[in-house]
């Protein structure tokens, strides 16, 4: 797949963070590692905007035993990096917004919420801002028009995002799932696949878990993650993951939110109503890059990854991890579901928005039938209407099924 000229990619919350900043004094970007979180904001960075970065072992010791003195010296307009290593500063960071009463005086960034959110929520409430960046969205990597609504399968916006969409060839689309969205296998000089990524999990392991909760076990809790990742797309088990990662249940439960709060899965809530006792209550697990999810799961190509086992769920990972950036970038959090009953009737995802149901399923296929929207009957039963849905496939064109569903490329995304 091409890429845009190497160098810095516009990103879609350009203009969310800035409005933003004209309505907080605080805000923090939160996101996995190397998504490209201190590269966006310092590119959106006044000139008189500082930077510190809380890497540094001699700004995160003053930051920490003198935070008063540290604000002294890296006066606001401030960018902090990594503001999980000195929660300590988080008391001082709100005195000085409530003593100068403006906006925008404090960007933080953090790539765990393990601390900063925990603080942050209880010391700025009412003060703070938090927006959360992924990698690279579909449209952000290849250099597509970003100013638009999030995505919903509604005509209004499909039409929109066509209008800009690049056509992707079943090939295309794998090698994008396979290579993930990592700012720097994408816009910086090329890189070995696999180093960068065995490179990604030993920092992860190190500076996420280990300097920053319990785990002691970090073989196990390798063999947990690479039991997630085996496991994208499907309903949480935490048996299952137990088993696979020789540990008790309670340990996969502990370690599982570790993984939550780093930004590496994602859980996806069913839709379900008190009133109807036939849905499914389980969760869904999706890794949120899936570059690495294929890494972790050994898929060693794009072509083996698209003939595997692994083939559908991945596909899948990719749309929902799409999905979810559309909404995230935009500053804003969808009432996005999964849906499935009793009977195993299942719909891969659902917008919810007022009491009115938007579907959306997910196709290895370049020509689904109408069968592949079968279960978009089921939605009365939950105390739904209809009103439009898109079956996201290999087709060439959109095509519609009925007045209200559509085939749609995936390109479209």
């Amino acid at each position: 797949m091409a890429d845009t000229l190497r160098g810095y990619h516009p990103r879609t919350m350009r203009d969310c963070w800035l409005d933003a900043s004209r309505q907080f004094p605080v805000l923090l970007l939160t996101g996995p590692r190397q998504v490209g979180k201190t590269t966006l904001l310092q590119h959106l960075a006044e000139q008189n905007r500082r930077y510190v970065t809380l890497d540094d072992p001699m700004s995160r010791a003053l930051a920490s035993e003198d935070p008063a003195l540290f604000l002294q010296r890296f006066e606001p307009p401030l960018l902090i990096d990594e503001i999980q290593y000195a929660p300590q500063l988080l008391p001082h960071i709100k005195m000085a917004a409530d003593a100068r009463r403006t906006t925008g005086l404090f960007w933080l960034t953090g790539s765990q919420q393990f601390l900063a959110m925990r603080g942050i929520s209880e010391t700025l409430a009412g003060r703070v801002g938090i927006l959360n960046l992924l990698g690279f969205s579909l449209r952000e990597r290849l250099g597509l028009t970003l100013d638009m609504p999030p995505f919903l399968p509604s005509p209004d916006r499909i039409l929109a995002r066509e209008a800009s969409a690049r056509k992707l060839s079943l090939k295309q689309v794998y090698e994008a799932i396979w290579k993930g969205s990592f700012p720097a296998l994408i816009a910086g000089p090329a890189r070995n696949h696999d180093l960068f990524y065995s490179s990604y999990v030993q920092t992860y392991l190190q500076r996420d878990v280990r300097d920053l909760t319990q785990v002691g076990n970090e073989a196990g809790f390798l063999r947990f993650i690479k039991a997630c990742a085996a496991r994208t797309g499907q309903l949480l088990n935490y048996s299952d993951l137990a088993r696979d990662a020789d540990v008790s249940v309670n340990t996969a439960k502990s370690w599982l939110s570790i993984l939550q709060a780093s930004f590496q899965v994602v859980l996806l809530q069913p839709f379900h109503r008190n009133l109807s006792k036939r849905l499914v209550k389980r969760p869904k697990l999706y890794f949120v890059d899936t570059g690495l999810c294929a890494y972790l799961a050994e898929w060693t190509s794009p072509e083996t990854l698209e003939a595997g086992a692994m083939s559908g769920p991945i596909l899948e990972t990719f749309v929902f991890g799409e999905l979810l950036k559309s909404w995230w970038h935009h500053g804003q959090q969808p009432r996005l579901y999964y849906y499935r009953d009793k009977d195993g009737v299942e719909i891969d995802f659902l917008f919810v928005q007022d009491d009115k149901a938007y579907p959306v399923e997910v196709k290895k296929s370049a020509a689904p039938g109408q069968e592949s929207t079968k279960a978009f009957a089921s939605l009365k039963h939950a105390g739904l209407d209809l009103a439009s849905g898109a079956v996201l496939c290999f087709c060439k064109e959109r095509m519609p099924l009925t007045d209200n569903l559509q085939l749609v490329p995936i390109g479209t995304l």
